[in-house]
């Protein structure tokens, strides 16, 4: 079975093969980087890291570009308000954000772009989609795109300009011909400070003093990294429009090409039925679920739920995640796995391909993963459980050593646990049998198994 993918641009699910034989271009629109990422940020970054590991498992070479955007309306706010200049506030974000998500262990892209050293490639842009009649200078001094004279805009969204006309909340700026057009270069304010603008004359244009618009950001520099059509371009459900399709817009309005061949979006967490984001103050940073849960706890509870469902979060969606989990890790630790190669042609592989293979299935694959683990159980075979590790890495997940993560479940560690046992002895010693049987029965309801001996208590952890 060949990989299939759930394309926004045809609202199907079609068979994917990439422009490149064994090759995979995919462009993410990534971060504006102003605070910390919250969990919603998370999920996005999670789910193209699956995208990217489980294409790298099938053998294609990945060139995964993910983008960051520094310079924004939010940016310039927060610096002013801290008193920094603009670099300082994205540079202190950037390293926050590269912590957190190594933490869940979310693999780098191949190139992480910054939009503030792609702004000649826009001007560029801006200066082609002028010429062809697709842009035009407001009474403002922005320039603007034209939305009307792109004959392909709303494919994306599946919805007809009109359509989209009777669903625009946004006030007309001045300056505009049609309220469904948008800036791709502003002119500069007085009020703003002089690290948001660039000057357009120095960089061979006629637009004046100003920046760029979000959305030119992400055309230029990814047809600058990846060519004017790629395979995969993804982000959130939430940039679909009016995001994506003014990058259509702006990047085949230039080149006359599809930008391209395959869109992905994954859906939004959601807490009490509404959309987690900064907007709505109901959003948790990685950093505050961090401090309550293990980083592999929190990555398994977002990739075992399909990247384009919603995925609701609470804490006792998090606690069954965890007890979910150390299933899993029990079943390596009571058959310490051999290391060994995927054999694709097995049962349990074979199954676990099917699922990923089908749009990146990893509700069906991490189902897999507790039925090889339930045969481990009853087989104590390392082989099998070699195969579970092996396949829990395809995911990222897995890769710890099972004790440690079992005793972290726990809340406790060796010596924590040596410190009970000691409390126990000294109880039994007293005579207070009725102590020293509550310890016993704490560490076991904590999945920690005592066992006496005439040479001592040794532990484990509970099957």
């Amino acid at each position: 079975m060949s990989l299939r993918i759930y394309n926004t641009l045809s609202r199907a699910v079609e068979d994917f093969s990439p422009l490149v034989p064994g090759q995979v271009r995919m462009y993410v629109c990534g971060m504006t980087i102003y605070d910390l990422c919250h969990i919603g940020h998370a999920r996005m970054m999670m789910a193209f890291d699956v995208v990217q590991r489980w294409l790298k498992v099938s053998g294609y070479q990945v060139i995964y570009v993910r983008n960051i955007t520094d310079i924004d309306d939010k940016i310039i706010k927060r610096a002013v308000e801290r008193g920094i200049t603009i670099r300082a506030l994205t540079n202190e974000m950037i390293d926050a954000m590269h912590q957190d998500i190594g933490a869940l262990n979310i693999e780098p892209p191949t190139l992480e772009p910054r939009a503030t050293d792609y702004v000649p490639q826009m001007l560029d842009m801006i200066s082609t989609l002028e010429k062809k009649g697709l842009a035009y200078r407001g009474s403002g001094g922005d320039m603007n795109y034209a939305v009307r004279k792109f004959p392909g805009y709303g494919k994306l969204s599946g919805k007809s300009l009109d359509e989209l006309r009777a669903g625009e909340r946004v006030a007309v700026l001045e300056g505009k011909e049609d309220p469904l057009d948008f800036v791709l270069w502003k002119s500069a304010k007085e009020s703003e400070p002089e690290d948001a603008k660039w000057d357009s004359a120095a960089l061979g244009h006629d637009y004046g003093l100003g920046r760029p618009g979000w959305h030119i950001e992400c055309s230029a520099m990814s047809c600058q990294t990846l060519g004017e059509t790629f395979d995969i371009h993804g982000g959130g459900a939430d940039l679909q429009f009016p995001h994506h399709e003014n990058e259509i817009a702006q990047s085949e309005g230039a080149s006359g090409k599809p930008l391209a061949r395959f869109w992905i979006h994954n859906g939004f967490v959601r807490v009490d039925n509404e959309k987690m984001s900064k907007s709505l103050g109901n959003f948790f940073t990685i950093r505050d679920v961090l401090q309550k849960y293990d980083a592999e706890t929190v990555r398994f509870f977002i990739i075992r739920a399909h990247y384009r469902s919603a995925l609701n979060y609470s804490d006792a969606h998090l606690d069954d995640a965890r007890n979910s989990l150390k299933r899993l890790y029990t079943a390596l630790h009571l058959a310490p796995p051999a290391a060994v190669a995927i054999d694709w042609l097995d049962p349990f592989a074979a199954r676990f391909k099917a699922a990923m293979d089908e749009d990146f299935g990893t509700p069906e694959a991490v189902a897999v993963l507790f039925e090889l683990a339930g045969e481990v159980n009853k087989t104590r075979s390392a082989e099998r459980a070699g195969l579970l590790k092996s396949l829990g890495a395809c995911l990222g997940l897995l890769q710890g050593e099972p004790s440690a993560y079992l005793q972290a479940g726990a809340g406790l560690d060796d010596a924590a646990i040596e410190q009970r046992i000691n409390a126990r002895a000294d109880a039994k010693k007293a005579r207070d049998f009725a102590a020293a049987d509550r310890i016993r029965t704490e560490l076991l309801d904590l999945g920690i198994v005592l066992k006496d001996s005439p040479t001592g208590t040794t532990w484990e952890v509970k099957s």
